[in-house]
């Protein structure tokens, strides 16, 4: 018998371990030979753990599963009367309503083991892109469609061929895996459940832009990830993959947790031993980036894409999308949702069906209010927003931000003021202090939102917070300051009554 226990951190930290050594000890009690392969998570949050056993007719689900629930699992034989028998996870209707390329083998796979990525297809995209030649690989990515799925949305294939066309001595490709979101983890994910899939694809990007050496920067947050990559990379080493044989080293750095490593510049700097500030544009990090060299800086997820692209072609990536978004998106459930995980589909879903349809509204069964989308200096965007389609640009003409894919959800207790005064304070404490409007607009917003909150000339305050919100989206020297507004002008614009209620003081409420 084969059962496949997640080891992913979302599933570790609900008790999949518990789970797996609970199932050897009953195999044991009962002496059967029992096979625990662990794999990644198949993103069903809710679910977890969610165990799964082979059959003929293909895998069957449990879950969520506790410790408790084991015997009786192994007495019902695994079968359908066991209350926590789920059916086929591919027939369940958060999967089977996704489009998963990226995540294809997340929660499938043995993720460190290279015989189970090859016999699920792993491999194919960078033995085309040798077969093609360097430029037809860009080209293949270029025709694609791929932007940059770590906020900015900037075309992969132009930043590629920007890269290439340099000239130099040495070239870099660094992944940015510095996924300081709140309400994403697509990032630790594809490390922790698939990790040769971005090494493929990292070794794609050093082939079509002629570098040899890369460089995946993980936060320090995501121990487990940092682990899988750094296993991975040897087994990949041992086998040919990477090193002197196949002409590209990679290399995992761990940053110290700062959330301006996120910009790609910031992230270039800590790679070189600096403390983590923003470098002035021009010049772009792919004529002059790590060490003063060319490098080609990406997103996890958008490298992890590249293998599929190259195996597939560009043009069936570019069939998929919405509008000039094309492909599909990792988008990330979070917040105070029913159904929270990780739902891959092709962009053009509207925000409605994403949260009341997909993720089954609020968890605490209130109504929805408001869902942030793109990290903590996303705009908040009300029910009346709700018919946008997930698209960079649909959600940029409603002052919106798509980001790194994460949606996170309140329900109608939520206070929009307290939520801007947050962004605000957010913006303070992880400024990195290189320009004035970010390092000192922030603390003066704070400030100037702690006077509305307490209900001090409420209409004179909101005008400066608005005039701040224009320096610091304007003036900033990234997009930490310039970002911040989003979340605040949002929430004064969609939200004002929250702005305009009297509430009780500390000194009051005590």
């Amino acid at each position: 018998m084969r059962l496949f226990v997640p080891r992913d951190a979302a599933a570790r930290a609900v008790g999949a371990d518990r789970i797996a050594m609970a199932l050897e000890a009953e195999a044991r009690r009962l002496g059967r030979t029992v096979e625990i392969v662990r794999t990644g998570s198949r993103g069903l949050f809710w679910l977890e753990p969610m165990i799964e056993v082979e059959t003929p007719a293909g895998r069957i689900a449990f879950g969520p599963v506790m410790p408790g629930d084991v015997p009786a699992l192994f007495a019902a034989d695994f079968g359908a009367r066991h209350p926590l028998h789920l059916g086929r996870p591919e027939e369940l209707p958060f999967l089977k309503r996704q489009t998963r390329i990226t995540f294809a083998r997340c929660g499938i796979t043995d993720p460190l083991s290279l015989a189970d990525y090859r016999a699920h297809s792993g491999g194919r995209g960078l033995e085309r892109a040798k077969s093609l030649g360097a430029a037809k690989t860009i080209e293949e990515v270029t025709k694609s469609g791929l932007r940059g799925r770590g906020g900015a949305g900037f075309p992969t294939g132009i930043k590629w061929k920007t890269v290439a066309d340099t000239a130099a001595d040495r070239k870099y490709v660094v992944c940015n895996a510095d996924e300081g979101d709140s309400g994403t983890y697509a990032d630790r994910m594809i490390m922790e459940g698939d990790p040769f899939v971005l090494i493929e694809g990292m070794a794609i990007a050093g082939f079509a832009i002629g570098a040899t050496k890369g460089y995946i920067y993980i936060r320090s947050e995501y121990p487990d990830a940092v682990r899988v990559m750094e296993r991975a990379i040897v087994l990949a080493e041992a086998e040919g993959l990477l090193g002197a044989e196949a002409k590209f080293d990679l290399e995992v750095r761990v940053g110290a947790g700062a959330y301006v490593c996120g910009e790609e510049t910031s992230l270039l700097d800590s790679l070189e031993g600096k403390r983590g500030q923003v470098r002035a544009k021009p010049p772009l990090p792919a004529h002059k980036g790590l060490f003063g060299k060319p490098t080609a800086v990406n997103n996890a997820i958008s490298l992890a894409t590249v293998p599929a692209i190259l195996a597939e072609g560009g043009e069936a990536y570019a069939a998929l999308g919405f509008g000039r978004s094309r492909g599909t998106m990792p988008i990330q459930l979070a917040g105070n949702v029913k159904h929270a995980g990780l739902f891959e589909a092709p962009f053009g879903l509207s925000l409605g069906e994403l949260v009341d349809e997909i993720g089954g509204g609020t968890h605490s069964g209130r109504p929805v209010r408001a869902v942030q989308a793109g990290g903590p200096l996303g705009a908040y965007f009300p029910r009346a927003l709700f018919d946008t389609p997930y698209d960079y640009e649909a959600y940029a003409a409603r002052d919106g931000l798509i980001g790194h894919g994460g949606l996170v959800v309140f329900d109608d207790t939520v206070d929009m003021a307290r939520q801007a005064r947050f962004a605000l304070e957010f913006c303070a404490l992880e400024s990195c202090g290189k320009c004035t409007p970010c390092r000192l607009g922030s603390v003066r917003g704070m400030e100037t939102m702690d006077r509305i909150i307490r209900g001090e000339r409420r209409e004179a305050n909101l005008a400066l917070v608005e005039d701040l919100c224009r320096t610091l989206k304007f003036a900033s020297l990234c997009a930490l300051g310039g970002f911040t507004p989003y979340p605040v002008m949002s929430a004064i614009r969609h939200f004002p009554e929250d702005f305009n209620r009297p509430r009780l003081t500390a000194a009051a409420a005590e």
